[in-house]
């Protein structure tokens, strides 16, 4: 926990209604700053104690409503560079500080372990109108920029985030874990990936405790804000000792997981947490020093994936409309081909 602070801050959350923008507005309001959420409300309703500013950023004049005064702080989540571009176009005359939350994805080397933030980018993406999910990277790539070429690079907070997991996450992408322990009888067999390669996550109200604080002390810079690399191995038996269960893990190589069509990562019928080597052997491996030594910290993976796993009680373990992760039917077979 990060100590209290006096001076209370006008804080601007585009967003608020969904996960990470939630719990930062949530944080922001528990640390005793003026909160303002401008969205849609589609994904949700902002947390208790914020005003609410109901606006679609794809709609001309979306921030009429708050452009007209100061602000301490703007914290922005998005990926589609028009509306980053948008937002700065109306409220950077009026904001001190900008708090950009981007991603590793922006760049180009995957392979390479302890990579800091100065290791090369995508190019940017180029052009107007909405961009897809195909080229995330070069996209928060392009929503960088326009936040340092609008305001300089001292005025804006680049947070690369990595996955995030944490109580509220609806990816799947880490929750499959603890989901998939609880469900798992004593000695059962849980298809999984090869244990000694990393992983990397930070948990989300590790995260927004850490934006709120950059705001607070006008942070400016690129941040890897991941997790400390962790052994999938570790994960999993974290997940494990959350639930109470000891299923048997059983490990499958990268290779037959590629032979078996495994999708790696995320997505229908995927292995999530598994990224095939060695082209991925700094995915999950970035240097986090710089953000720690900007008053990052870290809870233990242990309490993320019991946070996770609260969750994940409350969608129902036994769910269908998983985004990643194996059906029963489908690891089932893998686990009964790799017995063979």
């Amino acid at each position: 926990m990060l100590p209290a602070m006096t001076d209370s801050l006008d804080l601007l959350v585009l967003g608020g209604t969904s996960w990470l923008g939630g719990a930062v507005a949530r944080d922001a309001v528990a640390r005793g700053h003026r909160v303002t959420c401008l969205a849609r409300g589609e994904a949700g309703t902002p947390p208790d104690g914020v005003t609410w500013v109901r606006a679609d950023r794809r709609e001309p004049g979306a921030y009429d409503s708050v452009a007209d005064r100061d602000w301490h702080a703007v914290v922005d989540v998005s990926w589609q560079p028009d509306q980053v571009r948008s937002a700065l176009a109306a409220l950077t005359p009026r904001a001190r500080h900008w708090v950009y939350v981007s991603s590793c994805s922006v760049y180009v080397d995957d392979a390479t372990p302890d990579t800091d933030e100065s290791a090369p980018l995508h190019p940017a993406h180029e052009g107007a109108g909405p961009v897809d999910i195909e080229v995330y990277g070069p996209a928060k790539v392009a929503c960088e920029r326009a936040c340092v070429d609008a305001l300089g690079a001292e005025r804006v907070l680049l947070a690369r985030a990595g996955l995030i997991a944490g109580y509220g996450d609806r990816s799947d992408r880490f929750g499959y874990w603890p989901a998939r322990a609880a469900r798992a009888q004593d000695g059962e067999p849980v298809l999984a990936p090869p244990g000694d390669v990393h992983t990397q996550v930070i948990d989300v109200d590790d995260l927004s405790a850490w934006l709120v604080h950059t705001a607070e002390q006008r942070v400016g810079g690129a941040f890897n804000a991941v997790g400390d690399p962790v052994p999938v191995r570790a994960t999993l038996d974290a997940s494990a000792s959350a639930a109470g269960t000891r299923p048997t893990y059983r490990e499958a190589a990268d290779g037959w997981l590629t032979e078996q069509d495994v999708e790696p990562w995320a997505g229908p019928e995927s292995l999530p947490l598994w990224l095939p080597q060695p082209d991925y052997a700094g995915f999950a491996s970035r240097s986090n020093a710089a953000a720690k030594h900007a008053g990052l910290r870290l809870r233990p993976v242990a309490d993320t994936a019991a946070a996770a796993l609260a969750w994940e009680r409350e969608l129902g373990i036994d769910r269908d409309d998983r985004r990643a992760g194996l059906s029963p039917a489908r690891e089932a077979e893998l686990l009964e081909r790799l017995d063979t």
